[in-house]
């Protein structure tokens, strides 16, 4: 059975940073492409970043330049790093693995708020 375990979410003021990690286990982690989505309140939930299993990556433009995606096989987990949060940034973050025959999961979801 594949689990998705985020952490790292919390309270931030503007300006400020975070780290999201997901974990995951009961799959062959690095051959997933990983992605961190966001959903915020009344809005549809939307891509924020993903990271192939070659490490190609991309993003969504309005993280472009602020947030960073990264993984490290060894420990079976993918990384957000957010800086310059903007009260935009505000949502539950889940993390989506997908595998290459197509099964996809998803994190429980954690939430990030970006207030003064």
């Amino acid at each position: 059975q594949v689990q998705l375990v985020e952490s790292g979410g919390g309270l931030v003021q503007p300006g400020g940073s975070l780290r999201l990690s997901c974990a995951a286990s009961g799959t062959i982690f690095s051959i997933n492409t990983m992605g961190w989505y966001r959903q915020a309140p009344g809005k549809q939930r939307g891509l924020v970043a993903r990271i192939t299993g070659g490490g190609s990556t991309n993003y969504a433009d309005s993280v472009k330049g602020r947030f960073t995606i990264s993984r490290d096989n060894a420990k079976n987990t993918v990384y957000l790093q957010m800086n310059s949060l903007k009260q935009e940034d505000t949502a539950v973050y889940y993390c989506n693995a997908v595998h290459p025959y197509g099964a996809i999961w998803w994190g429980q979801g954690t939430q990030v708020t970006v207030s003064s």
